[in-house]
């Protein structure tokens, strides 16, 4: 198969890359290093493109309860406010004669009636300081039924805990060169079946004097494999089907393509599919470099023990002519 086919080929599917059939203006790369598309959404309002809930659910642990401490302290800001407002003679037990000694019991009465505890020392009288106080406990049993479930969601989440080398390289394969990338699992759970990759190559095409970026899915050694319990070098073979066959060193220091990778598997802790994404710019390609191993046997020779510190581990070769 020439380059000729291998492009007419592209052009045929090219409807399953997702990013068109080209694309002139070009925003530096597709897709980010951590899989999210790299896209900035415009035309329509804040609050229709934002949804709050895939944020809580994507964002990581540290800001996720940095939020939720944040919303539990000026809720109940909100509501001690109201209560200075209405007066603190309307709670009885409350024992404090300056402003900040007021401050602090009504907040700790906010706190105690938003979380339901009641300990029963300081309680409300009068109408409005009890409709207060019933609308605060109503808040306050929502908003922990919302964060129970963010905090379900967030543990049942299908994820795919797949780590990707840092740089793709490029490096000897059989009598020719192949363009390579490495994964693995880290995480302690079943072994990931039915794994599935694809790899899709955004790369500037001159045509008329017109240059846009084109997409070819790339052919690769393996692409798919039953389980993957240690890690896997992922090949894409250089051979004159590729469209980087003639590609040299220098060009891909100076190209401004990208190397798609989309990963899908299934996962028997989730009983689902999940999948993982990362992009390589030719930037992050290194050239005339190969991966070292990262598994080996232990002491015993009974087990295999992988290294994921040496994920990344690569060293010089020479390259053929």
């Amino acid at each position: 198969m020439s380059f000729q086919k291998s492009e007419k080929q592209h052009i045929e599917n090219s409807n399953s890359t997702g990013f068109g059939v080209n694309t002139d203006n070009y925003g530096g790369r597709l897709v980010n290093k951590d899989g999210t598309p790299n896209v900035k959404r415009i035309g329509v309002s804040f609050l229709e493109r934002f949804s709050w809930f895939h944020t809580m659910l994507s964002m990581n642990w540290i800001k996720f309860f940095i939020i939720i401490l944040f919303f539990y302290i000026i809720v109940n800001l909100i509501f001690t406010f109201i209560y200075l407002a209405i007066g603190v003679e309307n709670l009885v037990g409350v024992q404090a004669n300056s402003f900040i000694e007021k401050f602090y019991e009504a907040f700790f009465f906010s706190t105690q009636t938003f979380t339901t505890v009641g300990y029963g020392r300081i309680s409300p009288i009068g109408f409005a300081i009890n409709v207060v106080s019933s609308v605060q406990a109503l808040v306050g049993l929502l908003s922990f039924a919302v964060a129970t479930g963010l905090m379900y969601g967030r543990f049942s989440l299908p994820k795919a805990y797949l780590k990707f080398s840092e740089f793709a390289l490029v490096s000897p394969y059989e009598k020719n060169r192949g363009l390579m990338l490495r994964i693995a699992p880290f995480k302690n759970n079943a072994p990931l079946t039915d794994v599935e990759v694809k790899i899709t190559l955004a790369l500037p095409i001159t045509k008329n004097e017109k240059t846009s970026f084109e997409f070819f899915n790339l052919a690769l050694e393996i692409d798919k494999v039953n389980t993957l319990p240690l890690s896997w070098t992922i090949v894409h073979p250089l051979n004159e089907d590729s469209p980087l066959y003639k590609f040299n060193e220098d060009e891909f220091k100076t190209t401004k393509g990208e190397i798609i990778v989309f990963i899908k598997a299934f996962d028997e802790t989730f009983s689902n599919n999940v999948i993982a994404r990362r992009s390589y710019t030719f930037k992050e390609i290194e050239y005339g470099k190969k991966f070292v191993p990262m598994y080996n046997r232990d002491m015993s020779g009974s087990t295999t023990v992988i290294d994921l510190s040496k994920l990344n581990n690569t060293t010089v070769v020479q390259m053929p002519l």
